[in-house]
């Protein structure tokens, strides 16, 4: 049995935000209302940057959403620190200290040689050669599930209580809106550390899990704070965001609009981009999305994934028409983009080439 719309808002009501689910079967554990552990910072690597020679102005602060290092042998490829943040100049030293989130690929053992960075926007500097700093271990705080309703299969793995009835394997914790509606995820492998009675309600437990969680870090909680109340009422709600609560945002948006069944207009309708705020790549997917799709909109966030959208089934059909007012902002910002390996592209060019092809006639204004 399918539930409507007053359903899952009165899921959401009744303290049903959150669904941790069986990967394997699509068994429910269990809902709750609250969760505590979900927004952490990551754990993030260090580098010390030796010999470090910045082009222009010091590199302070966050860096970018990504940062690519470009060896000077350039038989390897570049590779990625997402998240990126500079600590600064190592004191009494000539190197620079930077932190992030490491690339699933990252430089052969034992590399030496000079690296040159950039943050896809601009080169930042170079190194003759860096270290990565190996951070002590600690333990990850759990997650709790504050007043769980648990599932008649979590019961009796929580009455059985031995080390592999409490190893819930693998999960998702489904998040909704505050109508019911699906906002997000995240893939969880369990285990259930403890559990106590609940002080929200009769036969509701806190539920204490351990094991490994993409968490979500402290600059897009005000983002995740946002999106509850579900799609906001008017467009440009991002705008006055920085680019990474951009970036974000995007990510929130394209998880629900991959899982919404959206009703194509027919062909030949007319759209209208806002271009005033466009000063960034998100800030470019998000206001193509809302210019197709209203507030919250979502219509592609990467080339690749604007060609899926074209060919129907999230809310256009082409050919259509496309209006970019304030063109002249997004080509001043994102003319010229640097590619992994510092290759320069201009990303209006390519976007207004993937519309074209995909049957959007554009007019810049």
């Amino acid at each position: 049995m399918h539930e409507g719309k007053g359903d899952k808002a009165d899921k959401a009501r009744h303290g049903r935000r959150y669904t941790l689910t069986d990967t394997g079967s699509g068994h429910v554990w269990g809902v709750c209302a609250e969760v505590e552990g979900l927004f952490r910072e990551p754990r993030r690597a260090t580098y010390e940057l030796f010999g470090w020679n910045p082009d222009g102005a010091e590199v302070r602060g966050w860096v970018g959403s990504r940062v690519w290092l470009v060896p000077e042998d350039r038989t390897l490829d570049a590779w990625l620190l997402e998240d990126a943040e500079s600590l600064g100049r190592h004191p009494g030293t000539d190197s620079l200290i930077l932190t992030g989130l490491d690339d699933y690929e990252g430089p052969p053992e034992g590399h030496r040689a000079p690296v040159r960075l950039h943050d896809e926007y601009r080169w930042l500097g170079s190194c003759r050669e860096f270290a990565r700093v190996l951070a002590p271990e600690h333990a990850a705080p759990p997650l709790v599930l504050r007043g769980l309703a648990p599932g008649d299969r979590l019961r009796r793995a929580l009455t059985t209580g031995t080390r592999r009835a409490l190893d819930l394997e693998e999960a998702w914790l489904e998040i909704r809106d505050d109508r019911g509606d699906p906002l997000t995820d995240r893939l969880l492998r369990p285990t259930v550390r403890t559990w106590r009675p609940s002080s929200l309600g009769t036969d509701l437990i806190d539920l204490e899990l351990d094991g490994e969680l993409a968490p979500v870090p402290g600059y897009a909680r005000p983002v995740w704070e946002l999106r509850p109340a579900g799609p906001p009422a008017a467009p440009g709600a991002w705008t006055g965001l920085d680019t990474r609560q951009r970036g974000a945002w995007l990510e929130l948006v394209r998880e629900r609009g991959c899982r919404l069944e959206h009703q194509d207009r027919p062909a030949g309708h007319a759209y209208e981009l806002d271009g005033r705020h466009v000063t960034d790549e998100p800030g470019l997917y998000l206001a193509l999305g809302e210019a197709v799709n209203g507030p919250g909109g979502y219509f592609g966030g990467c080339p690749d994934a604007l060609v899926d959208c074209l060919r129907g089934a999230f809310g256009c059909t082409t050919p259509a028409t496309l209006l970019w007012r304030d063109a002249a902002t997004a080509r001043e910002h994102l003319s010229r983009v640097l590619g992994p390996e510092g290759e320069a592209y201009d990303l209006v060019a390519m976007v207004l080439e993937v519309l074209a092809q995909g049957g959007m006639r554009v007019t810049l204004a």
